[in-house]
């Protein structure tokens, strides 16, 4: 066995780094939550940012606020070490490995940087996640083939967002899981099937917005999950399926606390 396995064997059998990791499901559902009601007002003719930097400035603005954005950064730094080390312990034929390696590595770099994030607000920052993604289409249109370059990274978000509905439909979840069985599984399963659905409709938008931005040649056009969940309300009954799409964002929250009962680890 190679060191970083054995260094990743070792790492996951720690029941402390174990309970640690599990928090961190806890912070992702506390994040979601928070979203979704910022949405849920926007939706119902309210104001706010239904983005992450949005979550990180409401949890800041309480009392012990730095105090919690520190404990949800350690939380997640946990939980995206252990998506590596599962990663590095990947077992099956090459091909099947190096895809779930390549995806847990995925969502350990998505917690990271929430992680990031939660410790730029504990130490009195401040990060726009709009003029984040703004700033880097523009970055990748400037450069040559740029508009190929953003409408691929946007056509991968969009699939991102076609696999956590495809995950919900088909009940995907339920393989990281173990559901107890019992009358609090239809409620489990349901949470689950509402929460990614809710959670892959965001992140399309999201996905959609850079390919807009990319053939449109506008980097204002790419401007994160606010903007994306804003842009529902230009829909038919927009404002009807935005308050949904933020109740499930919410349901998804809830969820991720379940899963950190039930995830296996």
């Amino acid at each position: 066995m190679t060191k970083p396995k054995e260094a990743a064997r070792t790492a996951q059998r720690s029941d402390s780094f174990r309970r640690i990791a599990r928090a961190g499901f806890v912070v992702v559902g506390v994040v979601h939550i928070i979203i979704g009601a910022i949405a849920v007002s926007i939706a119902s003719g309210g104001g706010g940012d239904a983005d992450q930097d949005g979550a990180m400035e409401q949890i800041r603005s309480t009392p012990v606020g730095g105090l919690l954005l520190g404990v949800v950064a350690i939380a997640l730094i946990a939980l995206a070490g252990w998506q590596i080390a599962s990663g590095l312990r990947a077992a099956g034929k090459e091909a099947r490995k190096w895809g779930l390696r390549v995806k847990l590595i995925g969502i350990a770099a998505a917690y990271l940087v929430i992680a990031g994030l939660a410790l730029i607000f504990a130490f009195g920052g401040h990060v726009e996640s709009e003029q984040t993604s703004q700033t880097l289409s523009a970055v990748v249109l400037a450069v040559p083939g740029g508009v190929v370059v953003l409408s691929i990274l946007g056509l991968t978000v969009v699939g991102v967002g076609i696999g956590f509905i495809v995950i919900g439909f088909t009940r995907g979840f339920e393989k990281t899981m173990d559901v107890p069985e019992g009358v609090s599984r239809p409620a489990i399963v349901g949470l689950g099937i509402a929460g990614y659905i809710a959670k892959g409709v965001a992140v399309a938008v999201t996905g959609v917005l850079f390919v807009v931005a990319a053939w449109t040649q506008d980097p204002d056009k790419a401007a994160g999950l606010d903007a994306a969940l804003r842009s529902l309300i230009e829909l038919p009954l927009g404002r009807a399926i935005l308050w949904v799409v933020g109740v499930g964002l919410a349901v998804y929250g809830v969820f991720s606390f379940v899963r950190a009962r039930f995830a296996r680890m």
